[in-house]
C-alpha cells in the first residue's frame, strides 16, 4: 500500500443522513459501498460497469485503503433484530404481533414483513419512525467508531447557499467571515453527535411548548460539491436524490418505495393507494383550514371587521342588504328554494281568456214594509 497525503478539511464533513441510511440498507453480500473520509462522498461498486473500470476502482481502493472505509453489511441476524425489536416495542395488537413474528421466522422475511406493514396503515407510521431512529443510532455509532468529524445536513439551520460555500472552501484556511461563522456552528453541532444523548435519546421533561402554527416548507438540499474525487472513481459516485425517509425501504430488493408498492400482491397495493390518497386529501383540507384560521388570528378584531366590510362591498347592489335589516332570513336565503318567476302581462291576459268563469246571478233583496 502506497502512502500519500490528503488535504485536511477545515470543518466537519457535511453528510446526507438519508443517503447514508439508504446505503446502509442496500449494503449486502453482492453490493459494496465505501465512504471517503477526506471529503465525505460515497462510492457504490456497481458490477454492471465495465471490467476495466472495476479493475481501476479496485486498484484505487487498495492503494488508498486509509482513505476509503467499507460500509457495514446488513446481515440476516441484524435485519431480524430490527423487525423483532419493532414488534416487541411498538405493536400492541396480539393478533398482529403473532402474525408478524410468524413472518419474521419464514423465508423472505424482510419483503413479506414490509408487505404486511404497508397493508396495515396503523403500523406503517410507527414502523417508519422506529426504523429511522434505529438507523440513526447505528450510523452515528459507526461514524464515531471510524473517528470521522461530521454533521448531518438535515440537522443544520444554515441556508442552502451558505452550506454550498462551506463545501467549496472545505480545504481553504482563509475564508470570508460568513463561512468562518458557519464553520463554528458546524463544530458545535458535530460535538452533539459524540454525546451520550445522541445514542440514548430521551424524551424531554417539563411543560410542553405552546402550540404554534407550524409553517411547512419543502426541504432544500445543497448540490454535491466534491473537488478531490479521483478520475477512476467518478463513475461510481453514489448520489441519489433522496429528500425524505419515504424514499428509503428496509429491503435491499427494492430501490424506492414506489418499487415496493408496485410489487405488492393482489389488491393490497390498490387498497394501500386508496387509503393513502384519502389520508392525504384529509390532511390537505386540515392544512387549508388551519392556514385560514391563522390568517384570521393575525388580522385581529379590526382586521376581521375590515375583511367582512370588504366582502360586503364586493356584493352587487341588487344583492346588497342594509346591515340593520339583515336577519336570519337573509342568512338562510341562499339555502331556500327560489320562487317561480312572475309571468309577463301578455301571458297573464292570454291565460285569463282561456279560463271561463260562470256568471253569478244576483237576486234582489226585499226590504220589509215595501209596497208590492
Amino acid at each position: 500500500m502506497t502512502t500519500s497525503r490528503y488535504p485536511e478539511p477545515k470543518n466537519p464533513l457535511v453528510l446526507r443522513f438519508h443517503r447514508l441510511m439508504d446505503a446502509f440498507a442496500k449494503s449486502d453480500d453482492e453490493r459494496d459501498f465505501y465512504l471517503d473520509k477526506v471529503e465525505g462522498f460515497i462510492l457504490f461498486v456497481d458490477l454492471d460497469k465495465g471490467q476495466d473500470e472495476l479493475d481501476a476502482l479496485e486498484k484505487e481502493l487498495q492503494d488508498h485503503a486509509d482513505r476509503y472505509v467499507l460500509l457495514p453489511k446488513m446481515t440476516f441476524y441484524e435485519s431480524k433484530k430490527f423487525m423483532e425489536g419493532f414488534v416487541n416495542e411498538k405493536v400492541y395488537d396480539i393478533d398482529t404481533k403473532e402474525k408478524l413474528l410468524e413472518i419474521i421466522q419464514a423465508k423472505e422475511s424482510r419483503e413479506n414483513f414490509l408487505e404486511f406493514i404497508y397493508d396495515h396503515l396503523t403500523e406503517l407510521e410507527k414502523w417508519q419512525q422506529f426504523y429511522v431512529e434505529r438507523s440513526r443510532i447505528r450510523i452515528i455509532e459507526w461514524l464515531r467508531g471510524q473517528g470521522i468529524r461530521f454533521v448531518f445536513e438535515e440537522d443544520l439551520d444554515l441556508t442552502k447557499n451558505l452550506i454550498e460555500k462551506v463545501k467549496k472552501h472545505l480545504f481553504d484556511a482563509k475564508v470570508p467571515r460568513d463561512i468562518s461563522t458557519a464553520r463554528e456552528a458546524l463544530e458545535a453541532k458535530s460535538k452533539t453527535y459524540y454525546s451520550n444523548e445522541a445514542l440514548n435519546p430521551r424524551p424531554k421533561r417539563g411543560r410542553p411548548p405552546k402550540q404554534v402554527a407550524k409553517v411547512e416548507m419543502e426541504p432544500q438540499f445543497t448540490i454535491d460539491i466534491y473537488t478531490t474525487v479521483p478520475a477512476v472513481a467518478r463513475h461510481f459516485l453514489y448520489v441519489p436524490d433522496i429528500t425524505s425517509t419515504t424514499g428509503i425501504t428496509f429491503s435491499s430488493r427494492y430501490e424506492t418505495e414506489a418499487d415496493l408498492l408496485a410489487s405488492l400482491r393482489g389488491s393490497s397495493r390498490i387498497k394501500v393507494d386508496e387509503k393513502l390518497q384519502a389520508l392525504s386529501e384529509r390532511l390537505e383540507s386540515l392544512r387549508h383550514i388551519s392556514s385560514r384560521l391563522a390568517d384570521l388570528k393575525e388580522l385581529g378584531p379590526e382586521g376581521e371587521e375590515k375583511l367582512i366590510r370588504a366582502a360586503i362591498t364586493a356584493i352587487p347592489e341588487e344583492e346588497a342588504v342594509p346591515e340593520k335589516k339583515k336577519g336570519i332570513m337573509h342568512v338562510v336565503k341562499g339555502f331556500l328554494p327560489k320562487k317561480k318567476a312572475a309571468t309577463k302581462p301578455e301571458e297573464a291576459e292570454e291565460a285569463a281568456k282561456q279560463v271561463v268563469r260562470p256568471a253569478k246571478t244576483v237576486t234582489p233583496i226585499k226590504k220589509k214594509g215595501a209596497k208590492k
